[in-house]
């Protein structure tokens, strides 16, 4: 059933969310919609989607591109009491709640490619994008942006996609999956978040190449994820930490073991 106002409400009321929604047939991006709505004050859970966007964006400058009527596409405003550098746990908890929506509307083993891909079979098959505004030394706002391929994308090397899958139920099981974790206030919420992460993560367990945005590479295997979200890498000269930037997987690898997100 293609997504509506009405579809999204009933979305947000599986979880006991009161909040605005907007759906667009086309727009240009959920995600400046959702971020303008945040900065004239809309609250959190305020869920915005669209059918098809003509100027999606991935991170780090990247354009997302979409088959009209076969993509999930939808933004989330949140107002978390959670210190900002801490802020990546968020997208973390939003890549394993897609895994498990995936597994439990479609009955596919998606997994992580740490920090913001959705792989199937080593296809990229959705991303998740992270924006937010401080006040202060807090978050005024953190919009969560997810696009999932339900078709493959057209004329874009390495992507996959679901394939006819419905995208109402998968946003219904993915705000529900979300929200049970969503507790950033509560002093056990990184160690849940990433102990989820890791059993969903691709990345852990393989030889990596990861190029952060101030130029830095390192190379060598993916060990673990801290409890601010970044990627633990050992290397000939010890570990090191990655907070941002791009990850390459250098070696052959299969899905994570097949636990529940939690």
């Amino acid at each position: 059933m293609p997504l509506s106002d009405a579809a999204l409400r009933i979305a947000l009321d599986r979880i006991g969310a009161e909040a605005p929604v907007r759906f667009d047939e086309v727009t240009g991006s959920t995600q400046r919609t959702a971020l303008q709505l945040a900065e004239d004050g809309a609250p959190q859970w305020t869920l915005v989607a669209a059918e098809h966007q003509t100027e999606g964006r991935g991170r780090l400058g990247r354009t997302w591109l979409d088959e009209p009527g076969g993509s999930l596409l939808f933004s989330i405003v949140l107002r978390p009491d959670l210190e900002p550098d801490r802020g990546g746990l968020l997208a973390l908890l939003a890549g394993t709640s897609m895994v498990r929506a995936c597994r439990d509307t479609a009955n596919v083993e998606v997994a992580c490619k740490w920090p913001n891909d959705l792989l199937l079979s080593e296809r990229k098959v959705g991303g998740i994008l992270a924006e937010s505004v401080l006040e202060g030394e807090a978050f005024a706002f953190v919009v969560l942006g997810v696009g999932l391929n339900l078709e493959a994308a057209p004329n874009v090397p390495g992507a996959g996609a679901l394939g006819g899958s419905d995208p109402e139920p998968l946003l219904g099981a993915f705000l529900e999956a979300f929200a049970r974790h969503y507790e950033p206030g509560h002093p056990a919420f990184a160690g849940a978040v990433v102990e989820g992460y890791r059993r969903v993560c691709a990345t852990l367990g393989r030889r990596v190449r990861a190029a952060s945005t101030d130029g830095v590479s390192v190379e060598g295997e993916a060990v673990d994820v801290d409890a601010r979200g970044g990627l633990v890498v050992r290397t000939g000269s010890g570990l090191h930490v990655v907070r941002f930037g791009e990850v390459e997987h250098l070696d052959a690898g299969s899905l994570p073991g097949q636990g529940a997100p939690g």
